[in-house]
C-alpha cells in the first residue's frame, strides 16, 4: 500500500464504525482526506480495532512523520550544560520522552483538527495512545490532578515515551498557587523520567496556550525548576525546551543565553 491507499483504508474503516457517518463524502484531494482522517482520529472513543487497522495506521503515521522530518535532539547545540532550545513540531522530535500538556481527563483533545499540542501528539501517536490513557484513568478512578504526570509509550512517534501533565488554568490574576502548580508539572515529569531511566526529555510550554499562563513567567519557572532539580539530584538528564511560537523562542533564548 502507498500512503494514499493507507489513508483511504483508514478513513473507510473509521467511517463504518458509526452509522451516523453514513453518507459522509470523502474528499478526492490528499489535503482534504488528511483533514478528515485527523478529525476521525480526534473524535474516536478508546475502543478496540483489528490488527490490520493498527498495522496500516502505524505504517501511515510513521511515514507521515518521516515526511515532516524527524529531528534528533543529539544534533542540537546546548545553550547551557544539558539544556537545549528547539523550535518545531514536538511530534517529530527524537528523544527519550516528550511532555504533553494534557487536560484532567487525560484522553487527548476531542476537538476535530484543533491546533493544540494534545491534539497533535494523540493524532500522530495513533489511536493506541488514547486507549492507553483511558486504561490508566480507569484504574486510577478519578481525573488527573494539576501538577502531576503520567507516562505512556509514544507508539508511532520518534520519541520513546510521552509524559502527560496537567498544567494550571489561569483565570484572572496570576497567583503563587498557579506558579507552584506549574513548577510541580516540571518536577513531576523529571521525577517520572528518572524513575523510568529516561535520559532526555523535551518540555513543551505547559499552560501557556488556552490555559493562559503568562509566557515569560512560565519560561522562568520552567528553567528554574529544571536547573534546581538537576543540581539537587545530580541528574545528567538532557532537557530540551521545545517552543512553537516566535515569542516563546525569544523568551527562552534570552533566559538561557
Amino acid at each position: 500500500m502507498n500512503q494514499s491507499e493507507r489513508r483511504e483504508y483508514l478513513i473507510h474503516y473509521l467511517l463504518t464504525e458509526h452509522a451516523e457517518y453514513d453518507g459522509v463524502e470523502i474528499p478526492k484531494d490528499a489535503a482534504g482526506q488528511k483533514t478528515l482522517l485527523r478529525a476521525l482520529f480526534n473524535v474516536r472513543m478508546p475502543q478496540r480495532v483489528t490488527g490490520e487497522f493498527l498495522r496500516i495506521q502505524n505504517d501511515y503515521l510513521q511515514e507521515e512523520i518521516r515526511q515532516k522530518g524527524i529531528t534528533d535532539y543529539k544534533n542540537l547545540s546546548e545553550l547551557q550544560p544539558d539544556l537545549y532550545l528547539w523550535q518545531g513540531d514536538i511530534s517529530t522530535l527524537k528523544c527519550g520522552a516528550i511532555v504533553n500538556a494534557a487536560n484532567s481527563q487525560m484522553l487527548g483533545c476531542f476537538r476535530p483538527n484543533h491546533a493544540c499540542i494534545d491534539n497533535c501528539i494523540h493524532t500522530f501517536s495513533g489511536i493506541q495512545l488514547r486507549k492507553a490513557c483511558y486504561e490508566i484513568m480507569q484504574k486510577q478512578g478519578h481525573e488527573e490532578s494539576t501538577g502531576t504526570a503520567k507516562i505512556t509509550s509514544a507508539y508511532n512517534l520518534p520519541c520513546d515515551y510521552v509524559l502527560h501533565t496537567v498544567g494550571p488554568i489561569v483565570s484572572g490574576e496570576l497567583t503563587k498557587m498557579h506558579e507552584d502548580l506549574l513548577a510541580s508539572c516540571y518536577l513531576s515529569c523529571l521525577e517520572l523520567a528518572e524513575q523510568n531511566k529516561i535520559t532526555s526529555i523535551a518540555f513543551c510550554c505547559i499552560s501557556t496556550g488556552v490555559f493562559r499562563f503568562p509566557n515569560e513567567r512560565a519560561a522562568e519557572i520552567a528553567v528554574q525548576t529544571v536547573k534546581e532539580y538537576k543540581v539537587r539530584t545530580d541528574n545528567e538528564i538532557k532537557v530540551i525546551f521545545n517552543v512553537f511560537k516566535d515569542i516563546d523562542l525569544e523568551i527562552y533564548r534570552r533566559i538561557l543565553q
